[in-house]
C-alpha cells in the first residue's frame, strides 16, 4: 500500500510539472525569423562576386607542416590589387605569409580585430565547376574557399576599403588578420598573436569565422538565424596501439592486436566514458530558439528545467552536431594492422580525433580514454592536444555589441549563441582578448554547409553586400562605446 501511495504521488507530481511546462509554453510568445536573404543579383553584389572570384582563382591550398611562401605571396598580390586603399593607408605586417594590418584610430584603447584565414583544404573529387575557377553562375561564386572562408575575408577588406574611400577614421584601432595555416592548426595565428603581444595590444573583440547565418539550425526550426560561436571545444589526435608477437593466420589465436583494437572501438561507441551535460551556453541556445519552434520542440526547449535529462538522451539521436555540444566526443579515423592477409599483426593501431567539452576537459578526458584503452591492453600516445577555449560572456558588452550590429545589419534575424564543435584560429587569440567571437556574416544554407571541405563549395552572391555592411557597422559601433 505504501509503495502504491509513493508511486501515485510521484505520478501526480510528474503530471503537475508537465502541466506547468505546458502552461509556460502556451504563454510563451511565438516568434518567426523574418530575415530573408535578398534574391536579386544587384550591381553591388556582382562587383563583390567578381572580387571574391579573383581571390578564389588563386590556389591557397595549405598542407600540414609545409611552408609555401610563394603561393601566399601571390595571393597577397591579388589582395593588393583588389583593395589598394587598405594597402596604402593601413600598416601591413607580413609574418611568413600570415597577414596583420593595423588601421590607426583616434584611440588605441579597446581595439577590435577582424579575421579570416587565407588557406583552404585540398580540392578532391569531381566538381561541377573547377575548384579554382571562381566561376560565377546560378547566382553563386563557385570554388574552394568561397565559403571557408574567403567570402568573409573579402567582406572585411572591402568594408575597410569603402570606409577609407569615405575618409572615415575609426574611434579605436582596427586590426585585420589572416593566417595561412588555419586548416591544419599551424603556427600562423600564434605568430600573429605573438606580434600583438610584443606590441602590448589588448583587444576588446575578435570576430573570426565559425558561426554564420544558418538556415534551419536545428531540425524543425525553420528560417535563418545568426548562430554566434562563443567558444570551441578542445581537440586531440591520439594513437592507440596493441602489440603481440604476430604469427601465421593459419593458426589464429584469440585476442590478437586487431581484435583488441576492434573491441576497444566497440566499447567506446557503446559505453562512452564521457558525461553529457547541458552547458549554460547550450541551454541559452535552446532558450533563444524555443519561441521559433513548433509546439513540441518549444515545450522541450523552453522547459530545460524539466526536460533536460530527456534532451541529453534524445539530442545525439536527432543531430550529431547537437549531440557533440553535450560531451567530449571521439571519432575513430585511422586504422592499421597487418600488411598481409595471412599474417597476424604484431601491431595494430587506431587513430582517434577527440573534442573536449568544458565539464570534462583535456586532462580528464584523456585520462578516461587512456584508462579504457588499458582494459584492452592498448598503449596510448597523444600526438597533439589542446583544451577548450574560454567561453565568451553572452551577457557581456562584446557579445551584446555583436547582437546589436546583427540586428542593425540584418533586420528580423534572430541571434543565438552556440558551441563550436570544430576549431578556428580564434582559439589562439585568448591570450590577448577575452571575447573571441566566431561569426562570419554570410548565409550558409544546406548547400553551402555541405560544400565546405567537400565538393562544389560555393556562396550566394546576394549575401555578400550584407557581409560588407556588417563589418562596417561593427567598426562604427565602437563610436557608441
Amino acid at each position: 500500500m505504501t509503495v502504491l501511495l509513493v508511486l501515485a504521488a510521484a505520478v501526480g507530481l510528474l503530471l503537475l510539472l508537465l502541466c506547468i511546462a505546458v502552461v509556460r509554453t502556451l504563454l510563451m510568445p511565438t516568434k518567426e525569423s523574418r530575415y530573408r536573404p535578398p534574391v536579386e543579383d544587384d550591381a553591388p553584389a556582382a562587383k563583390l562576386a567578381e572580387k571574391l572570384s579573383a581571390m578564389v582563382q588563386c590556389d591557397t591550398t595549405s598542407h600540414p607542416g609545409q611552408a609555401e611562401p610563394k603561393k601566399f605571396h601571390a595571393f597577397h598580390q591579388v589582395l593588393e590589387e583588389l583593395f589598394p586603399l587598405v594597402h596604402k593607408h593601413l600598416e601591413k605586417t607580413d609574418i611568413d605569409g600570415n597577414l596583420l594590418f593595423r588601421w590607426k584610430g583616434r584611440s588605441q584603447e579597446d581595439p577590435i580585430l577582424l579575421m579570416s584565414h587565407q588557406d583552404v583544404v585540398p580540392a578532391e573529387g569531381k566538381w561541377s565547376h573547377a575548384p579554382f575557377s571562381g566561376d560565377i553562375a546560378d547566382g553563386k561564386v563557385w570554388g574552394r574557399g568561397t565559403a571557408d572562408t574567403k567570402a568573409s575575408l573579402m567582406a572585411f577588406f572591402q568594408a575597410v576599403e569603402e570606409l577609407l574611400a569615405e575618409g572615415y577614421v575609426p574611434a579605436q584601432d582596427v586590426y585585420l588578420a589572416s593566417s595561412c595555416t588555419e586548416e591544419w592548426s599551424g603556427d600562423g595565428a600564434p605568430k600573429i598573436v605573438a606580434e600583438l603581444k610584443r606590441r602590448g595590444v589588448r583587444l576588446f573583440l575578435v570576430c573570426d569565422e565559425g558561426g554564420g547565418i544558418i538556415s534551419e539550425p536545428i531540425g524543425g526550426i525553420h528560417g535563418n538565424f545568426a548562430m554566434v560561436g562563443v567558444f570551441e571545444k578542445g581537440k586531440a589526435n591520439v594513437r592507440f596501439t596493441a602489440r603481440s608477437t604476430g604469427g601465421h593466420a593459419s593458426t589464429p589465436v584469440k585476442n590478437t592486436p586487431a581484435a583488441r583494437v576492434a573491441a576497444f572501438i566497440h566499447s567506446m561507441e557503446t559505453r562512452s566514458p564521457f558525461q553529457k551535460k547541458l552547458l549554460p551556453e547550450v541551454t541559452a541556445m535552446f532558450q533563444r530558439l524555443a519561441p521559433y519552434a513548433p509546439f513540441g520542440i518549444r515545450l522541450v526547449f523552453g522547459n530545460i528545467w524539466l526536460f533536460g535529462p530527456l534532451l541529453k538522451i534524445v539530442l545525439p539521436m536527432i543531430s550529431a552536431q547537437a549531440g557533440a555540444m553535450l560531451q567530449t566526443t571521439t571519432a575513430f579515423t585511422v586504422l592499421s594492422g597487418s600488411e598481409a592477409y595471412n599474417v597476424l599483426p604484431q601491431e595494430a593501431c587506431v587513430g582517434v580525433n577527440m573534442r573536449f567539452i568544458p565539464h570534462q576537459g583535456e586532462a580528464e578526458s584523456l585520462a578516461l580514454i587512456k584508462k579504457r584503452a588499458e582494459q584492452f591492453g592498448l598503449e596510448t600516445e597523444v600526438l597533439l592536444s589542446n583544451d577548450y577555449s574560454i567561453p565568451v560572456d553572452i551577457h557581456g558588452e562584446a557579445f551584446q555589441q555583436v547582437e546589436r550590429v546583427v540586428a542593425e545589419t540584418f533586420p528580423g534575424l534572430p541571434v543565438s549563441p552556440y558551441v563550436m564543435t570544430g576549431a578556428t584560429d580564434a582559439y589562439f587569440y585568448q591570450e590577448v582578448c577575452p571575447s573571441c567571437i566566431r561569426f562570419a556574416p554570410v548565409v550558409y544554407g544546406p548547400e553551402q554547409m555541405k560544400g565546405m571541405h567537400g565538393i562544389d563549395e560555393n556562396i550566394e552572391c546576394s549575401c555578400l553586400p550584407g557581409a560588407v555592411r556588417f563589418y562596417q557597422n561593427l567598426i562604427r559601433a565602437q563610436e557608441q562605446r
